[in-house]
C-alpha cells in the first residue's frame, strides 16, 4: 500500500496571477469586510473550521490541505484531501469562498479535484452553490453538502468499479489512445502519446498494472503531470468529457 500512497490522486490548487498560497493559520489574520442588509461576508477561517468540523462528525478526517487568497484578500480557495479513499484514489473537496460579491460559496467534490484562482472549479459533484445572502446560515448550509457528499462517494465508487471491471484487449486500449490523440477527440498536446502509451503498458506501480478503462485513465493523467498545473487541469477536465461514455 506504500507505494499507492505515493501514486494517488491528489486535489490540485493553482495560485494563478493576483493571488498567492497561504496557510490555514494565515486564514486567521484576513480581513473581512462589514455586512450589509442584503450581504453577510463569512470570514474565509471561520467557512474552513466549520468544514472541518463538519467532516468530523461524520468521521471523516482532512489529511491534507493548502488554501490562496486574492491579494485583496476578498476570494479564498481551497484544496482538501479526505480520509475516505477507495483503491487507487483519495476523495477530495475544493472550496471556494469569496466576501467581494463576486463568487458564491461552493465546494466540489471528487477522486481528481482542482482549484484555480483563475475561477476553474473542477470535481465530479458540487454539492453546495451558496450566495452570501443575509439568512444564509453556515452550518446548515454545510452540514446538507457534507450529507450529500457522502452520499456521493458511492456513486463515484461504482464508477470507479465499472471502468475497472472494463477489460480493455492491447488492441482496444491502443484504439482509444489513437481516437485520442490521433483523431483529436481529446484535445489535449499529441506529444504525450508515448507516454500515456507508456504509463500503460509499463505502469510504474503494481495497481495500476489492470488491462482496464481505470488503468487506461490513470495512463493518461499520469502523462499530464508533464503539463503545466493550468494545463493538467484543462487536460483533466476533458478526459472526464472523453470517458463518460463509459458508465
Amino acid at each position: 500500500m506504500s507505494t499507492l500512497v505515493l501514486e494517488e490522486p491528489k486535489a490540485i490548487l493553482i495560485a494563478d496571477v493576483g493571488s498567492r498560497k497561504i496557510t490555514r493559520e494565515e486564514l486567521t489574520l484576513v480581513e473581512t469586510p462589514a455586512p450589509t442588509v442584503s450581504h453577510k461576508p463569512i470570514p474565509h477561517i471561520q467557512v474552513i473550521n466549520a468544514l472541518v468540523e463538519t467532516l468530523s462528525f461524520r468521521h471523516i478526517d482532512v489529511v491534507r490541505d493548502e488554501y490562496a487568497i486574492s491579494i485583496n484578500g476578498m476570494k479564498m480557495f481551497g484544496a482538501l484531501d479526505l480520509s475516505q479513499e477507495m483503491d487507487g484514489a483519495r476523495f477530495s473537496i475544493g472550496i471556494r469562498n469569496s466576501n467581494d460579491k463576486t463568487l458564491r460559496l461552493a465546494l466540489t467534490v471528487g477522486y481528481r479535484v482542482v482549484v484555480c484562482s483563475n475561477l476553474a472549479f473542477q470535481g465530479d459533484f458540487m454539492p453546495l452553490l451558496a450566495k452570501h445572502s443575509a439568512n444564509f446560515e453556515l452550518l446548515d448550509g454545510l452540514a446538507i453538502a457534507v450529507d450529500r457528499i457522502q452520499r456521493s462517494f458511492l456513486g463515484i465508487q461504482n464508477q470507479v468499479r465499472t471502468w475497472k471491471g472494463l477489460p480493455l484487449s492491447d488492441i482496444e486500449a491502443k484504439a482509444l489512445i489513437y481516437e485520442a490523440f490521433i483523431e483529436e477527440r481529446l484535445d489535449v498536446p499529441k506529444a504525450l502519446v508515448k507516454s500515456v502509451h507508456e504509463h500503460y503498458f509499463n505502469p510504474i506501480y503494481p495497481e495500476f498494472e489492470g488491462r482496464n478503462l481505470w488503468s487506461l485513465s490513470n495512463a493518461f493523467t499520469s502523462a499530464f503531470k508533464e503539463l503545466s498545473p493550468t494545463g493538467y487541469f484543462q487536460a483533466s477536465a476533458k478526459l472526464g468529457n472523453f470517458l463518460a461514455r463509459f458508465k
